[in-house]
């Protein structure tokens, strides 16, 4: 017996020593090559880089994995208890693992056959997801043992937490409390009620299962379980579990107005992003950020403030929206989306699901027309029908480039236009007869939606705006649709202003002997190439001559051969000088055709060169980042506003006042539905293939742009005036409000004199017309008309005189 007990001890005893040095093995073996607690230590996951318009509102978001950084101490304190009730509740007694847990898994794994349960501690999971693979076997969970047991001698119990409760993924696209808070709850961390915190808590043994939006009544459940283990570990009280399990649960995701205007200028800000952040520039600039190019904008958690004023976003996105839907229409029908079979009707209709609200706020939907009478043509959306009311369709010409819309028949029969069969784009008609007061809960299934025919526009256009004292790019839209095309055309685009760049023709001019008040030939001229033979004839856009006039007139009536003459007085490269010193960034050929706007540009660098016009002579560097920090919080770069004086207060002053005239007497008088001092420029190329209008004001610079993305004529008197003039109209009576009326300022060396309108010298008795012009200090006329006439100055000649010297 006594010899049994002790061979019995000894195998005991054995069994121990091999079992503790296979322990010790085993150990030694998984600790050969275990990762570094470097990444751990130094926590930097990726996270949400937020974009934000000037007001602090969101305008995007950028991330990989959707993660806001919060701190402990920031979050509610029945938070972590929730998920420790549920996943830890030993974290603050064990040393990094469980051993109760691990050996309750074990059993569990060998009645399995295999690893089922892992009865792995918070610290264990941080291991896991942060340093090792998400393998299941014996291996790793070793290491993951020797590695937690290590992290809690490296790190804090507050700071493991902290990794965790910012690490863990909780479904919904939601890593972390924070962004779990937002898409559940629609709040933040630090707003959760126990009852929340409890639904958060309960997420990670299976966020897709207990995905509150998926199955709420399974949330329930898994909500009731945290809370009871919370009660009986005694960290709430009886009264708060009775209160949070009855509590209401609201589920909703946080409105962050993330999409609803501002496509292209976030898109821009996202290309500004990347490259600021590429690896060169990080390292010259010596930023602290461990990330670089779109791994810095998608994962390092930036704070970005931009310039973008939503206001003016929402109300250029509507006036460029509107300018091309408008031209479309004057272009005439180019024909229905498509033409169906009667056998095809069914598999449309169903297809297309309509509802209502897609006419909504101006919008559109694709209607299958049934039957067409000269009255009208009868639809279907879906399950709805409707009626296109001919008066709708009166713009439906065949397009024909050639004509003007006025030179074109009004359509008075529908049946011209449209046939059974046709799908179109239609919007929805309230009882005004507009779309502004259309209601979808009006609409009825039995009754009859009435429409209006609608055409995708073909011609793309871009606005820009910008305030002249800082550069800042308030509105920036780069086409009809960001959807379809990203192709940004305020930014990326060139193409020739015409017109629009005669300002800085005669800008130049002032600088070299000539006033508002000189005298000008408005007559044909003919240019032959030295080196080609090749012959230019430029001519009016009217195909007319108007003889003798002032810069004045010569200016707000756009006359191409008057700029021409004064190009060829002042010299190219004057003008080409000018245009650099305003900040225009092209090739500039060293020829005539450049006075008219023969070269491309951006309308952002358009809008650029015209700040100078509107500050005192300054150009303004676009601003449309502001201000970059950390996920911290810390500052990373700040772009203050960069001006340099570009042309002399005088200078801006006198062309301010000049293109004052164009709205006022010139080719863009609609600008004075404004009400307030405007001033600003059309712009048409050959053919009509793009149009332009610069305007400004003292506080706001605004730039369009219309025309085909593959140049192409757009058709008959498609100016300037006609076709982008009314976008910046539209875009100027929407945000006009948020500034004072304020005209230029004029600033010391400006004196006024009311000239002779023919003669340009000081008006007399004898003078027929006269303007009120200002001048700079010096060059200002000083004999009045008839004086001059009758010395016989050079300065002062008749048109017969200018005529004869032209002939």
């Amino acid at each position: 017996m006594k010899k049994t007990l002790l061979t019995l001890c000894i195998l005991v005893v054995a069994g121990v020593a091999i079992g503790a040095s296979l322990a010790v093995i085993m150990v030694m073996w998984a600790s050969r090559d275990l990762p570094s607690f470097t990444r751990i230590a130094d926590y930097r996951p990726p996270q949400v880089t937020v974009v934000q318009a000037r007001d602090g509102s969101v305008m995007a978001q950028f991330f990989r994995e959707k993660r806001f950084l919060v701190a402990l101490g920031d979050m509610p304190a029945r938070l972590p208890m929730a998920f420790l009730a549920a996943e830890d509740d030993s974290f603050y007694r064990h040393d990094g693992i469980d051993p109760v847990a691990i050996g309750r898994a074990f059993i569990k794994n060998l009645q399995a056959g295999s690893i089922k349960q892992g009865g792995s501690t918070i610290t264990q999971q941080i291991v896991k997801r942060l340093l090792l693979s998400s393998e299941r076997s014996y291996e790793r969970k070793i290491k993951e043992a020797i590695l937690a047991y290590r992290l809690e001698r490296y790190l804090t119990k507050d700071e493991i937490l902290t990794i965790y409760l910012n690490q863990i993924y909780l479904g919904g696209g939601a890593y972390g409390v924070e962004s779990a808070a937002r898409t559940y709850f629609g709040k933040h961390v630090n707003e959760l009620s126990i009852a929340e915190c409890a639904v958060l808590g309960g997420l990670p043994q299976a966020p897709s299962k207990y995905n509150p939006f998926r199955d709420p009544e399974a949330t329930k459940q898994r909500q009731l379980y945290v809370l009871r283990r919370m009660f009986e570990l005694g960290w709430i009280s009886r009264e708060e579990h009775e209160a949070a399990v009855h509590e209401p649960l609201v589920y909703k995701s946080m409105d962050e107005s993330i999409g609803r205007a501002g496509a292209w200028y976030v898109e821009e800000v996202r290309r500004q992003l990347i490259d600021f952040f590429s690896e060169d520039n990080v390292h010259r600039l010596g930023l602290k950020i461990d990330r670089y190019g779109e791994d810095a904008v998608y994962e390092a958690g930036l704070q970005v403030t931009t310039a973008m004023m939503p206001e003016h976003q929402i109300a250029a996105e509507r006036a460029l929206r509107e300018g091309l839907e408008s031209a479309t229409r004057r272009h005439g029908w180019r024909g229905p989306l498509q033409k169906l079979k009667p056998t095809e009707y069914a598999g449309f209709l169903q297809q297309e699901n309509f509802t209502p609200d897609a006419l909504a706020g101006g919008g559109w939907a694709r209607a299958l027309v049934t039957k067409v009478v000269a009255q009208g043509a009868e639809v279907r959306l879906g399950q709805y029908r409707g009626f296109i009311d001919v008066k709708t369709m009166t713009w439906c010409r065949t397009p024909n480039i050639r004509v003007a819309p006025e030179g074109a028949a009004p359509v008075k029969d529908a049946r011209k236009v449209l046939e059974e069969g046709d799908v179109v784009w239609v919007s929805g008609l309230g009882p005004a007869g507009n779309a502004t007061s259309y209601n979808p809960a009006l609409v009825s299934r039995g009754g009859v939606v009435q429409l209006a025919l609608e055409q995708y526009p073909d011609v793309q256009g871009a606005i820009v705006s910008i305030e002249p004292q800082t550069g800042d790019v308030v509105a920036l839209v780069g086409g009809y649709s960001f959807t379809d095309s990203q192709f940004n055309r305020a930014t990326q685009a060139r193409r020739q202003p015409g017109s629009s760049f005669k300002p800085i023709v005669y800008s130049a001019a002032l600088d070299n002997g000539f006033t508002a008040g000189s005298v000008v030939l408005d007559a044909p001229v003919v240019y032959i190439n030295e080196y080609t033979d090749k012959v230019w004839r430029p001519e009016n856009f009217e195909g007319n001559f108007a003889g003798p006039m002032l810069l004045r007139t010569a200016l707000a009536k756009s006359r191409n051969l008057c700029t021409i003459r004064v190009a060829q007085q002042i010299g190219i490269p004057a003008i080409i000088e000018r245009a650099k010193a305003l900040g225009l960034e092209p090739h500039f050929p060293n020829e005539l055709s450049v006075s008219l706007g023969a070269v491309a540009v951006s309308p952002l660098n358009m809008a650029q060169a015209y700040t100078a016009f509107a500050n005192e002579g300054r150009v303004s560097t676009p601003r449309m980042i502001v201000e970059i920090k950390d996920a911290w919080g810390e500052t990373l770069y700040r772009r203050d506003p960069e001006l340099r004086e570009a042309i002399s207060p005088q200078n801006a002053f006198v062309m301010a006042s000049l293109l004052k005239e164009v709205v006022q007497d010139g080719t863009a008088t609609r600008a004075k539905a404004l009400g307030r001092p405007v001033a600003g420029k059309t712009g048409t190329t050959n053919d009509e293939k793009d149009a332009w209008f610069m305007g400004f004001s003292p506080y706001l610079v605004t730039g369009v742009y219309i025309g085909y993305d593959q140049v192409a004529p757009m058709g008959r008197f498609e100016t300037g005036g006609r076709a982008a003039l009314p976008v910046f109209v539209t875009y100027r009576q929407g945000v006009d409000h948020l500034y004072q009326p304020d005209d230029f300022t004029m600033p010391p060396g400006i004196v006024y004199a009311r000239v002779d309108g023919r003669t340009g010298m000081l008006a007399g008795p004898s003078s027929s017309s006269s303007y009120m012009l200002p001048f700079i200090l010096g060059t200002q006329p000083s004999a009045t008309s008839g004086e001059a006439m009758e010395r016989g100055e050079d300065d002062v000649r008749s048109g017969e005189d200018l005529l004869k010297q032209l002939y």
